[in-house]
């Protein structure tokens, strides 16, 4: 047994012994979640009863593996953007090209982006980027709070030492370091927090607003049919905006709105600065994974950059009919995705897209073929399984502690390429599940 798992064990006999085995401090702990908005439509955030722990190395090694990468994606994104040739291999729509070709007037694409990992002892693998808008950094800081102050963690402080990651001071400090490469504007931007009203209640960036008003920054969350644009001024109402941080993915807004939107009139005319811009989230398609796992692209990147994709990211290809390399052994792509099903995941290069995922090892042979013709009529890439992370976790459920076994997926965010806090996403696996939900994340060490 690991010392995390000894840990974990310990945490566990805590909630089983008295005086916490009434789970009459359960309440307390939920009381303060709906308080303190961590709760949508009425759920709770975190249906968990304990934290998620990593280890000192564990963090180390995902701050020193994730800013690798992060790099290695930001050097990617910069050769996609030159060339029309690997432009052309992102599969973009014509409006999303016309969008990532203007500069947004400050380095980084990603000013705010999260990592999606499976950490297994010393090994990490990395699931999917979110380079448009990563959520959930005010609900694991808020949740993080909250469970560092109930009764059990603190009975389990006495042994160990626990450290909290939050996110919300380095996420205001990229947004202002951004606008500042990107300005002449006023020293303390107005900031508007774009977003489609939400249809379940609160949103998480009513935190978000009410922290960046509390350090001095006048803040709203508006509505993208709530802006205009006159005199070069983009306004929602009366409140005039200087930076925008965009909640609403490329294609969700593209959905709904076309390139005469006075966002993207303001956005063109350098009059305001957006972020994340609107180029960010080509790092976001599969298809950034299938350049990054194409060595032929990457063999001048830095050694550390390289040792970071072949160490984290799965194998990926989009799946288009060819010759390819798998372990530096040449393939037929198609011939190969079909003779092996039970390694291999079929994508959707968009995340928001309709389209479903196919799971090889979910299918028997017949289905499988489907779902590669499938693949072939639509932006779709292969990708190397990821085996998934899993971990008993107590949850309350209908007044009573249960113990159920949950996967585990770490989220690293990254404010301008620098990994700054942690929160993770425990579910039962692939599929919606009632008992998915944040987790507050620490950092554990043995006393």
């Amino acid at each position: 047994m690991s010392q995390l798992d000894e840990a974990i064990s310990r945490y566990h006999k805590i909630l089983e012994a008295e005086p916490y085995k009434n789970l009459s401090w359960v309440k307390t702990l939920q009381d303060r979640m709906e308080t303190e908005r961590l709760s949508s439509g009425g759920r709770m955030m975190c249906p968990f009863l304990r934290p998620n722990f990593v280890t000192q190395r564990q963090y180390d090694n995902l701050v020193k593996g994730g800013e690798s990468l992060l790099s290695a994606m930001d050097r990617m994104l910069q050769m996609v953007l030159a060339s029309p040739q690997l432009i052309a291999r992102m599969e973009l729509l014509p409006a999303e090209k016309m969008l990532a070709a203007i500069d947004p007037g400050y380095q980084i694409p990603e000013v705010a982006s999260k990592l999606d990992l499976q950490i297994h002892n010393g090994s990490m693998r990395v699931v999917q980027y979110n380079a448009g808008s990563p959520a959930g950094l005010a609900y694991a800081e808020g949740l993080s709070n909250i469970f560092y102050d109930s009764p059990p963690v603190k009975e389990f402080r006495r042994k160990y030492n626990l450290t909290r990651v939050g996110g919300k001071k380095p996420f205001l400090g990229a947004l202002l370091k951004a606008y500042k490469q990107f300005s002449g504007g006023p020293n303390k931007p107005s900031i508007a927090i774009l977003e489609f009203r939400p249809a379940n209640g609160p949103s998480e960036y009513e935190l978000i607003r009410d922290y960046f008003r509390k350090e001095g920054y006048a803040c709203e969350i508006v509505a993208p049919d709530q802006l205009e644009y006159k005199n070069r001024i983009l306004k929602a109402g009366s409140f005039e905006i200087n930076l925008v941080y965009r909640r609403i993915s490329v294609q969700e807004f593209l959905v709904r709105f076309d390139l005469s939107h006075p966002l993207v009139q303001a956005y063109k005319d350098h009059t305001v600065c957006v972020i994340n811009s609107f180029r960010s989230e080509l790092a976001q398609k599969k298809a950034m994974f299938a350049l990054l796992t194409d060595e032929n692209l990457t063999a001048k990147f830095p050694a550390v950059e390289r040792k970071a994709i072949r160490d984290y990211v799965p194998w990926t290809r989009l799946v288009k009919p060819g010759r390819t390399m798998y372990n530096e052994a040449p393939v037929d792509l198609i011939e190969f995705i079909i003779q092996n099903r039970e390694r291999l995941v079929l994508k959707p290069n968009d995340d928001i897209s309709d389209e479903p995922s196919f799971f090889g090892w979910e299918n028997d042979q017949i289905q499988w073929e489907r779902a590669v013709r499938q693949a072939q009529r639509s932006p779709y890439v292969v990708q190397e399984r990821v085996e998934p992370v899993k971990s008993i976790f107590p949850l309350f459920s209908y007044g009573h502690l249960e113990f159920k076994e949950m996967q585990v997926d770490v989220h690293p965010q990254a404010f301008l390429g620098k990994v700054a806090g942690c929160s993770s996403y425990v579910s039962g696996g692939s599929g919606f599940s009632s008992s998915a939900g944040i987790a507050p994340t620490f950092i554990i060490e043995a006393k």
